[in-house]
């Protein structure tokens, strides 16, 4: 990794992706010091990483730095990296940095990158199992959990590359071959500032030689339209026109490569079901098709892929109530796609929004809504948006409660056929390490009460 060897690196953050970053720059002869106001971390990255210059609390790069890698959660207007733009030293990602390695083996490696308000999980995984199954050296990577430098590292041939708007804001120069772009609706607007700023991120992921879009998205299908890659690829829930993949008397078909309206799955072997999880299939058949995937490996793979827990899972039905574990719908668009899904719910959400707006969500899906039960930090600003577009529904906020009480005033709103469902459009580190602990807590709280009949 020649461009490295001898250069003072900064690295920004001591957690997952600053240790990986890291770890790749000591491979490449790099001078690595790494930053963080956690002293816990800076220590545990001590014991892994001889050699690197641990230096807690910077507020402006080193003298001599080259180069800032940061991790995702740092802002442009920290500090530390304001001074580092300042002082005319590059700031850059994790993601960027395993881009510019990639560039300098003789064989890299394919990226396929995926990104969108939603979905991107589940895409990347349905993108790793297709790959897998056409007997390709693949690994989802990224924002999934396995930092891309890693993959890189462990010479894996296609990167399935999960990015968020964050990744991309610091990754200037990232060309993915295959690029897709799921959706777009607010979200981490506390992060950019403004939609328009968000959108403009998410675009990057177009920039390659193939890029493809959710149609049935206005702004993603303009964004679409004006990328300067040489191929643009639509998705659509409806029929495909030429160029496109869609569905079409209950499958997926393919007619933007190989065979025209070549079929590829049928719908009902796609899970997770509905709109949202055939959305995903759609995405990740298209990247798999523009790296030359066959179409019995897209059928394969999508019938081989497990859904990651806490996305629309059902936990157990009760006299006549269902309760579905979504809790990974953080933020308004997921949580509407998440009630659409059931004619009748009681919906349990709340948490951190992030800067989004609930409106829309409940001016569209207020009509299926049995109930309301609010918790965390804005709670009070669901109960405002349910007050001015929904009225006459029934709304339980919930100061300083458990998930046990939530479930139970839930449960005591739902009649026989309704789905009680967490779906909390918003994120969850106000009362939760993460998605997943809310989630748990919900599954827990349910099967706790149902079992004791409470």
């Amino acid at each position: 990794m020649g461009f490295l060897a001898g250069r003072h690196v900064l690295v920004v953050g001591a957690g997952v992706t600053g240790r990986s970053a890291a770890e790749a720059l000591l491979a490449a002869d790099a001078v690595v010091t790494v930053t963080d106001d956690s002293a816990d971390r800076l220590d545990a990255l001590e014991q892994l990483l001889p050699g690197v210059t641990l230096t807690p609390g910077l507020v402006e790069p080193p003298a001599g730095t080259d180069l800032v890698v940061t991790s995702p959660g740092w802002r442009p207007s920290s500090p530390l990296l304001e001074a580092a733009t300042a002082a005319g030293v590059e700031v850059i990602g994790e993601v960027e940095l395993a881009w510019r390695m990639g560039l300098e083996l003789a064989d890299p490696p394919t990226w396929l990158a995926v990104t969108g308000t939603n979905g991107k999980t589940t895409t990347v995984g349905m993108l790793e199992s297709i790959l897998r199954a056409a007997g390709i050296d693949a690994v989802a990577c990224g924002n999934v959990g396995l930092p891309a430098v890693d993959a890189l590292l462990a010479g894996r041939r296609v990167l399935a590359v999960e990015l968020s708007s964050v990744e991309l804001h610091w990754s200037p120069s990232v060309r993915p071959f295959a690029g897709v772009l799921l959706n777009l609706a607010e979200d981490h607007l506390d992060w950019h500032g403004t939609f328009e700023a968000y959108a403009a991120a998410k675009a990057g992921v177009l920039t390659g030689e193939v890029a493809v879009g959710g149609v049935d998205d206005p702004v993603v299908a303009e964004l679409l339209a004006s990328s300067p890659a040489a191929s643009h690829v639509g998705f659509t829930l409806g029929s495909p026109e030429e160029g496109q993949l869609g569905v079409h008397d209950g499958q997926v078909v393919d007619r933007a490569f190989g065979p025209v309206d070549e079929v590829l799955v049928p719908v009902a072997d796609v899970h997770p079901g509905g709109p949202p999880g055939i959305a995903d299939a759609l995405a990740a058949a298209a990247l798999a098709r523009a790296h030359g995937v066959p179409a019995s490996a897209v059928a394969r793979g999508l019938r081989d892929f497990k859904p990651g827990a806490h996305r629309a899972v059902l936990v157990t039905t009760a006299e006549g109530v269902s309760y579905v574990n979504d809790s990974k719908a953080t933020n308004p668009h997921a949580a509407a796609a998440s009630l659409r899904s059931h004619e009748s719910v009681v919906w349990v959400a709340g948490g951190l929004l992030k800067g989004a707006s609930v409106d829309e969500l409940v001016r569209e899906e207020g009509h299926r809504l049995r109930g309301a039960v609010l918790i965390g930090a804005d709670r009070e600003v669901i109960a405002s948006a349910l007050a001015r577009h929904a009225p006459a529904v029934p709304v339980a906020v919930l100061d300083e409660a458990s998930m046990v009480d939530a479930v139970r005033a839930a449960r005591s709103m739902a009649q026989e056929g309704d789905a009680v469902v967490l779906a909390p459009a918003a994120a969850s580190t106000d009362e939760f390490t993460d998605y997943a602990h809310r989630g748990q807590a919900f599954t827990d709280a349910v099967l706790g009460l149902v079992q004791h009949g409470q």
